[in-house]
């Protein structure tokens, strides 16, 4: 229990839902037990009735008796009647409080975790898988919330349950009370292992199911890749086999379900059998009257659910107490990307590393070594190399995705440690390498990064990224939806789509992370010349490994294995024939003759 510790603040937050569902939970647990006495008075009544209805057989007095006996009998009915009804309210009042609790509380948790995840740095996503996050928010949360809800009312109403009736049974008859709850316990402890069974089957058809879906996502996400290998009848065996794993562990299950609710029944009856057998002796001893019979067995039934719950909420809470430990593991987590001051500063994108090294926390490479240079005000720098010299990691650095291992960055004069977070990040527009799209329209993924969405700046930034043609060349135009991961358009418009999304904030730091790679000669120069003018007033960083995409710039960085080779303008740096600059425009040059 001591996981299950994490979510008593939110039991607390809703104090009142839980304090009037334990209300609701005593008065129709009274509303339960006050009729198991009135059948008990009621057929002692008709026994007497009866008795006293022969006794005057013949006479007027006979007459008199059999109203009596109808009047009492009835008013008994109705009293039972208006009883039962009660508790029935209280029982949908009881529902309307705890089980409503558990849903708030849900919904609560499981942004309390969406909003943690998503402080966390990047270092936590490469290191834990998506399915695994998912998992944790839905069906650990979903875990937790049976053990809120059923599991807290259920055993609320066990302990009143006893409480109440087991005295009110050993005050009648002692012998018979033993007797009546000797199955019980056993019940309890059937129902405890058949549902960890159930449980662990449960489980392993979950995974089943995750498998199989899993693999037709992957599948349809690549049926391009699929087609043209031609492995769609391998595929579908493939799917076949993890069907039919999914339909063998779904028929265990249903097995075992088939085998639990004639179990209850069995031992619910070897209850009652024993109740009205031994009842029966004590009444033929004199000891109870037929009246306690049928009392005890109302008292069974009563009992029965709340015990047969009672191995179904434990393995209810077992099952929570584990899935809040793996919430808490991620909870605990912390990140290391905070501000040390809180500036909020309007930059003007004086950009300076200062002796940066930087090693990945989570694989230990090293990508920068004591990078050093500078941006002012107005101007584009190039970064350049081969892949895996670190040029990725400078644009990471300088959105403070992650925190330099050694040195410094600073943003006019202010270390970016000490700036806002939201204020650093909103005044960079920052196109990233792997292009990723929402699936929502294009208009919706340009204007993603505004509060406010313009018509004007959205339509003038698609101009700008040179993707304007050709989105108005959809039937739908910017309405179009571009699919999961925007998978309905070309590599090239996934890139330039991305670009307009970062134009359209306007930002104060432009950085493009290798995001003309997929555009074609003719394209690219279109948007360069476009950038040129954007460009112009704002800082901006230029990551490419083509030549061509970094010609333009005020000054250009080579990169190779995280260090700085050579810098300056691309005339500068085409004069020195045996630099790794040179060698890579011809080497490009080449491939494009070819």
């Amino acid at each position: 229990m001591r996981a299950l510790a994490s979510v008593n603040p939110f039991i607390y937050r809703y104090k009142w839902h839980f304090l009037a569902g334990v209300l609701f939970v005593a008065l129709s647990t009274l509303l339960a037990i006050f009729p198991a006495q009135l059948v008990r008075y009621a057929f002692d009544l008709v026994n007497e009735g009866i008795d006293l209805y022969h006794l005057y057989a013949g006479t007027r007095a006979q007459s008199g008796v059999y109203e009596l006996f109808g009047r009492n009998v009835l008013f008994y009915g109705m009293v039972i009647i208006l009883l039962a009804l009660l508790r029935g309210i209280f029982l949908f009042f009881m529902r309307q409080t705890l089980i409503v609790m558990s849903r708030l509380i849900e919904n609560d948790q499981k942004n309390q975790i969406y909003l943690h995840y998503q402080s966390l740095p990047l270092s936590f996503y490469r290191r834990n898988r998506v399915g695994d996050l998912m998992s944790r928010i839905s069906e650990d949360v979903s875990r937790v919330r049976m053990y809120l809800g059923p599991a807290i009312m259920y055993f609320l109403q066990l302990v009143l349950m006893f409480i109440l009736i087991v005295p009110l049974m050993l005050m009648v008859n002692v012998k018979l009370t033993l007797y009546t709850l000797l199955p019980l316990p056993v019940l309890s402890v059937s129902i405890f292992y058949i549902n960890n069974v159930i449980e662990k089957k449960s489980d392993e058809i979950q995974k089943a199911l995750a498998s199989m879906t899993t693999f037709v996502q992957e599948s349809f996400s690549g049926i391009r890749v699929l087609k043209s290998f031609v492995r769609q009848q391998d595929s579908h065996e493939q799917f076949t086999k993890s069907s039919n794993e999914y339909k063998n562990k779904s028929l265990s299950l249903n097995f075992v379900n088939a085998l639990f609710f004639p179990l209850i029944m069995f031992l619910i009856g070897i209850s009652t059998l024993i109740t009205v057998w031994v009842g029966g002796q004590e009444v033929i001893r004199g000891t109870i009257t037929t009246g306690t019979i049928a009392e005890f067995l109302i008292y069974v039934n009563l009992l029965t659910w709340p015990v047969a719950a009672l191995g179904w909420t434990s393995s209810l809470v077992q099952r929570a107490e584990a899935s809040q430990a793996r919430i808490n593991e991620f909870l605990h987590q912390k990140t290391d990307i905070v501000s040390r001051r809180n500036v909020e500063h309007s930059m003007q994108g004086d950009i300076v590393f200062d002796h940066v090294s930087f090693t990945y926390p989570d694989t230990g490479i090293e990508a920068l070594k004591d990078v050093s240079f500078r941006i002012r005000p107005g101007q584009t720098l190039a970064v350049i190399g081969n892949t895996g010299s670190g040029k990725s990691t400078v644009a990471a650095l300088i959105c403070r995705l992650y925190d330099v291992s050694q040195g410094s960055i600073s943003i006019d004069g202010i270390d970016v440690r000490d700036y806002a977070l939201p204020t650093l990040r909103e005044q960079i527009g920052y196109v990233p390498q792997d292009v990723f799209l929402f699936s929502d329209s294009i208009r919706n993924n340009i204007n993603f990064g505004l509060d406010q969405p313009d018509e004007e700046r959205m339509l003038q930034a698609a101009r700008d990224a040179a993707v304007y043609d050709n989105i108005v060349a959809f039937p739908e135009g910017f309405d179009t939806k571009v699919g999961e991961r925007g998978i309905t358009l070309s590599g090239g418009q996934k890139q330039r789509v991305s670009m307009a999304r970062a134009l359209v904030k306007e930002p104060k730091i432009l950085i493009l992370d290798d995001s003309l790679s997929a555009v074609d000669t003719k394209t690219e120069n279109t948007i360069l010349s476009s950038l040129q003018r954007i460009m112009a007033n704002r800082s901006s960083v230029i990551i490419s490994h083509r030549v061509s995409s970094v010609k333009l710039a005020d000054e250009i960085l080579v990169l190779d294995d995280g260090q700085i080779v050579q810098h300056g303008t691309h005339e500068v740096l085409m004069a020195d024939v045996a630099g790794l600059y040179r060698a890579l425009y011809e080497r490009q040059l080449q491939t494009e003759e070819a």
